[in-house]
């Protein structure tokens, strides 16, 4: 007899939903929306509800493999886990346990996730990655200007008399946002989108406003500069709560209205406009990541930062400079949970560099590769680059679910659980801030093991078992400690499946920052402490006309590599069918130019590599940008990293993957 479970979602995305799971004959049948949950009421996107086939597809990895003269074969759990204690002692002894790489992503959201990093510092140290490929240039710049990055909860649009969401397509990534969004315009509220592709969510908006890629801190200073121009800023602000205005002025006053217009290719009409929207406070400002994967990136978030502060937008209720919420995260034990004080040894590789870094590590070398939560054969920027690393190394071991790109290179493939085959609790820092727990629903197929079991494994026979000898209670309840306080326990989150975090709802009302000032900062001196320019910049992109004339001449389109709709990432492809082809999506002058129709087959290439696939013509996408999803597998004709730069962002912790120009042809 079917039975219903409440659940919770794994991914790493905006909107961390709550599930209800239909559950028979010891499968999961059906995964729906719980409609108690406070923010996702009831509604989950198509890729939630695929884990539901996720955990029953037959192209599950069941047991344990390694790869013996090029070949798969099966082997046993005790086999695997002996023979690779054998190499971490053997790499200890000889090496160093920083010729072991932590290579690992964020795929899955649950807070025993962690737990990886505690096995690592138990064993002594080992290499790790820095930055992300996702977000780590607009964390980094937020946490410059405010001293963290915080951002509204949910219900507080419904106090905003103008919404501008700027760079973020919340009705593929951010759906329940998009239900808000719906709401407030049906009370009025003024929505506007900035953004170079005209997507789902410009639909909804009173005014579409299109940008060039990589333009958007540059389309900002033109706002605040007509703001200045107009006396329409916040005078009271700026003096009272602020560090650094007088830098921002000079900065503004070196180059004019129609330079700054001309650069972000918006007219100076629609500045002006701008100008006064976010002047008819309160105004709220909802990012997309994809603004800051440049090489500009942390500066462009700085910027929109800036233009929130100088109308005035901070710490009222309906304002805000929203792109990630930490607050979430930083509810928790993680210094309990990862006993960071135990490593002996450190070094670390930028994520988005790590290819280059293995393929030149010495003293020591690089002689394992651990990948868990992640892809990085496919996710990675530069993936030829990322191929050959992996290639290079003695032993690759993954961690996962399904033999992906990066699997099929590994030495040894351990199988992993789904969601539904353990107990977690998972989060999101991003948009709301509400904890949810998800039970053990049924038996994991074959021999997949949770990676916990794993890490507990390996951590007994290198003798620091000890470190790992708790129940799965005991860990969750380790997580919580610094919410007792807020009457937060493991008991009643089981409970009531769903609880709010103690989180201030409009950060920044009282004005007291946590940068070095106690101010916001238009000069950063965070930034300065770190040896960079902590200074607010008119920074273009890498890849562009104004930076780099000669490589823009011979590459003359702007790729994006949006986030897709039916996948998270890479995880999903596989499970759509072979049918799947790499869609190359453009602007309707490139199609003009070269005479192209929708189905053509073409290629697209840099200096980095090709892909090719099939020509979909975007409706008002800003001229002369292309744009293909990433996360495609390459027996699908992905990956589209086989395009992008491993550069790293102004600031090092963020990715460029949006950097990246290239050229088009039709092919037959």
């Amino acid at each position: 007899m079917a039975e219903i479970r409440k659940a919770a979602c794994p991914l790493n995305c905006w909107d961390s939903c709550s599930f209800n799971v239909t559950i028979s004959e010891g499968k999961v049948v059906k995964v729906e929306g719980d409609d108690t949950h406070p923010i996702t009421r009831g509604k989950i996107c198509g890729r939630g509800r695929m884990l539901e086939k996720r955990a029953n597809s037959n192209q599950r990895l069941l047991h344990p493999l390694k790869k013996i003269n090029g070949e798969f074969v099966t082997i046993s759990w005790e086999q695997a886990l002996d023979e690779l204690a054998e190499k971490f002692q053997h790499i200890k002894q000889n090496f160093g346990t920083t010729a072991v790489l932590h290579s690992h992503d964020y795929a899955n959201n649950g807070i025993l996730k962690n737990l990886d990093q505690r096995f690592f510092n138990c064993y002594g140290g080992v290499t790790e990655l820095y930055g992300s490929l996702c977000w780590g240039a607009g964390i980094e710049a937020q946490k410059w200007d405010f001293g963290n990055a915080w951002s509204h909860e949910p219900d507080d649009i419904s106090n905003s008399k103008n919404i501008v969401i700027w760079g973020r397509n919340v009705a593929r990534t951010n759906m329940h946002l998009y239900e808000r969004l719906l709401e407030a315009k049906r009370q009025g509220i003024k929505i506007y989108v900035i953004d170079p592709l005209y997507n789902a969510t410009a639909k909804l908006a009173d005014e579409f406003i299109t940008v060039k890629p990589g333009m958007d801190g540059i389309l900002a200073a033109g706002i605040m500069k007509e703001i200045l121009r107009l006396g329409l800023e916040d005078r009271n602000f700026i003096e009272q709560s602020t560090h650094g205005f007088a830098d921002l002025l000079k900065l503004l006053d070196s180059i004019s209205l129609e330079k700054l217009s001309e650069m972000a290719e918006v007219s100076c009409e629609v500045i002006n406009q701008l100008a006064y929207i976010y002047s008819d406070k309160p105004t709220a400002t909802y990012m997309g990541l994809g603004l800051q994967r440049y090489k500009n990136g942390g500066n462009t978030i700085r910027l929109i930062d800036a233009l929130a502060a100088v109308s005035g937008n901070i710490g009222i209720p309906g304002g805000g400079a929203n792109y990630a919420n930490l607050q979430v995260s930083q509810s928790f034990a993680f210094e309990e949970l990862t006993l960071s004080n135990r490593k002996q040894n450190s070094r670390q590789f930028s994520i988005m560099k790590q290819a280059e870094e293995v393929l030149k590590a010495t003293d020591p070398a690089i002689q394992m590769i651990v990948v868990s939560c992640g892809n990085p054969l496919t996710q990675v920027p530069d993936t030829n680059i990322v191929e050959q690393a992996f290639s290079s190394v003695p032993t690759v071991v993954v961690l996962e679910q399904f033999m992906t790109d990066t699997a099929l290179l590994a030495d040894y493939v351990l199988p992993m659980t789904t969601a539904f085959e353990e107990e977690d609790f998972y989060y999101s820092s991003m948009y709301h801030h509400y904890v949810n727990y998800s039970p053990k629903l049924v038996s994991a197929p074959g021999e997949a093991k949770p990676d916990l079991w794993i890490w507990t494994q390996l951590a007994e026979r290198l003798g620091f078992g000890e470190d790992f000898s708790f129940t799965r209670d005991e860990w969750l309840k380790m997580t919580l400690k610094p919410l007792a306080g807020a009457g937060i326990t493991l008991e009643k989150l089981k409970d009531q499946h769903t609880l709010e975090l103690p989180v201030e709802k409009v950060p920044w009302s009282n004005r007291n920052f946590q940068t070095p000032t106690g101010k916001f900062e238009f000069t950063s001196l965070l930034g300065q402490e770190k040896g960079l320019n902590g200074s607010l910049t008119l920074a273009v992109p890498e890849e562009s006309k104004l930076k780099s004339p000669l490589l823009a001449l011979k590459y003359p389109y702007q790729l994006l590599t949006i986030h897709p709709m039916r996948s998270n990432h890479s995880q999903n492809y596989h499970l759509l069918g072979d049918h799947i082809k790499l869609k190359v999506e453009i602007a309707a002058n490139i199609a003009d130019e070269q005479g192209i129709s929708n189905g053509d087959y073409v290629r697209v290439w840099n200096d980095r590599g090709e892909v090719k696939g099939y020509i979909s013509i975007l409706s008002k996408a800003h001229p002369n940008t292309i744009n293909i999803d990433e996360g495609i597998w390459k027996r699908l004709g992905g990956s589209v990293n086989q395009l992008t730069s491993s550069r790293e962002s102004d600031n090092g912790l963020g990715s460029t993957l949006y950097d990246c120009v290239v050229n088009l042809e039709k092919i037959n």
